[in-house]
C-alpha cells in the first residue's frame, strides 16, 4: 500500500508539539512540587504555632479557629491567611499543569492516530511506534489514576521517565512510514500488541510508584529528615503511593497473562506451535511470574515489606524485554525493531 507521507509528517510534528507540550507541563509539575514543600512546611508550623497558643491561653473552653486566625507568625515567618493564600494559589497551578497534560495526551493520540492513516494499518509494526503507544498509555493512564490533588506531586517523577523513553524512541528507534514485514502482516497483530503495550503501560506506572514507595518507606512522613527528606516531604504517605501501585499491578497481572496467551494463538497459526522459549517469550512470561509474585507478596504478611522490590524488579524485567531483548538478542522476535 502506497505511504501517505503527508500524514506521516503531520504524525511527526504531533509527537514533536506533544513532547513540547509536556516538558512545559513537567517544568510546572516542578514548580508546583516546590511551592508543595512550602506549604507543607507552613501548615506543620502553623498547626505547632496554633497549638502552643492553646496550651498557653488554655485550651478548655477556647475557641480554637479564633485562636487559629490569631496566630501572629510561625516558625516559617508565615500566618495563617498567608498560608491559604500559598494553597489557593498551587492549586491553581496544580489545575493548569493537569489540563497540560491532557492537552498533550490529545496531540499524542493524534500523532498514533495519523501514523496508522499514513500506513494504512495499525501503528504498531517497529519499536519507534510500541514505544509512540506505550508512553501515550503511561501518560493517559498516569493522568485517570491520579486526579486527586494528593497525587500531583507524583507527576514530576513519571513525567521524567517517560519523556526520556520518548525522546529516546524519537530519536534512536524512528522508522521511516513503511509496511511492516510479512511476519508481522497478520490480523492478530493489533490485538496481541494493544494488549501487551496496555499491560506494559500500566505495570510501568506501578512500578514506579512502587519505587516511591521505598523511597517514602525510607522518609516516613511527618519524619523526614536531611536533603532526601524535603525532596520527599511533598509526596504522599509510603501506604497510599503502595496501595496505588498495587491496584495497578492487579491490572497489570491479568492484562500481560492475556497478552502472552493471545501471542502464543498468533505464534501457533504463523509458526506452527504455541510455544518455543523464544527469548521475547521466556522474558515476557518471567515478567508475568514476578507481577504474581508480587501480588503473592503483598497480600502475605511476612513479605510485605519486600513485595515493592518485587514489582520494581518487574519493571525492570520489562524494559530490559523492551530494548535488550528486542534490539540485541536474536529470536524469532528481533524484526520487531525493523520497518
Amino acid at each position: 500500500m502506497q505511504i501517505d507521507q503527508n500524514l506521516s509528517n503531520f504524525s511527526d510534528i504531533a509527537v514533536q508539539t506533544a513532547f513540547v507540550v509536556y516538558c512545559v507541563a513537567l517544568f510546572m509539575s516542578l514548580f508546583y512540587y516546590g511551592r508543595m514543600q512550602g506549604i507543607i512546611e507552613g501548615r506543620r508550623a502553623v498547626k505547632s504555632e496554633t497549638a502552643k497558643v492553646l496550651v498557653g491561653a488554655g485550651a478548655g473552653g477556647v475557641d480554637k479557629q479564633s485562636y487559629a486566625g490569631e496566630v501572629a507568625q510561625s516558625s516559617s515567618g508565615i500566618t495563617a491567611d498567608e498560608l491559604k493564600e500559598k494553597e489557593r494559589k498551587a492549586d491553581k497551578l496544580g489545575g493548569m499543569t493537569s489540563a497540560l497534560m491532557w492537552v498533550g495526551i490529545a496531540l499524542h493520540a493524534a500523532a498514533i492516530v495519523l501514523r496508522g492513516l499514513a500506513t494504512g494499518r495499525f501503528p504498531f509494526g517497529n519499536l519507534y511506534e510500541y514505544v509512540l503507544m506505550v508512553s501515550f498509555g503511561v501518560l493517559l493512564v498516569g493522568n485517570m489514576a491520579m486526579q486527586r490533588k494528593e497525587w500531583r506531586t507524583v507527576w514530576p517523577w513519571l513525567l521524567t521517565p517517560t519523556l526520556a523513553l520518548m525522546f529516546y524512541g524519537s530519536t534512536k528507534l524512528y522508522a521511516e512510514s513503511a509496511p511492516v514485514v510479512p511476519a508481522l502482516q497478520s490480523h492478530w497483530l493489533p490485538i496481541h500488541v494493544t494488549v501487551v503495550s496496555l499491560g506494559a503501560s500500566i505495570g510501568i506506572i506501578s512500578g514506579i510508584v512502587s519505587l516511591l514507595t521505598l523511597f517514602r518507606m525510607a522518609q516516613p512522613k511527618h519524619a523526614e529528615h536531611g536533603f532526601f527528606g524535603a525532596v520527599a516531604r511533598p509526596l504522599p504517605s509510603a501506604a497510599k503511593i503502595d496501595q496505588l501501585a498495587y491496584r495497578l499491578a492487579v491490572i497489570t497481572l491479568p492484562t500481560l497473562g492475556l497478552g502472552i496467551i493471545l501471542g502464543a494463538i498468533w505464534a501457533e497459526s504463523a509458526w506452527g506451535r504455541f510455544w518455543g522459549w523464544d527469548p521475547k517469550e521466556t522474558v515476557s512470561f518471567a515478567t508475568w511470574i514476578l507481577y504474581a509474585a508480587y501480588l503473592h507478596a503483598r497480600a502475605t504478611p511476612a513479605f510485605r515489606k519486600a513485595a515493592p522490590w518485587i514489582n520494581v524488579m518487574a519493571m525492570a524485567l520489562m524494559v530490559f524485554n523492551l530494548f535488550f531483548i528486542n534490539m540485541v538478542v536474536s529470536g524469532l522476535h528481533s524484526y520487531a525493531g525493523l520497518n
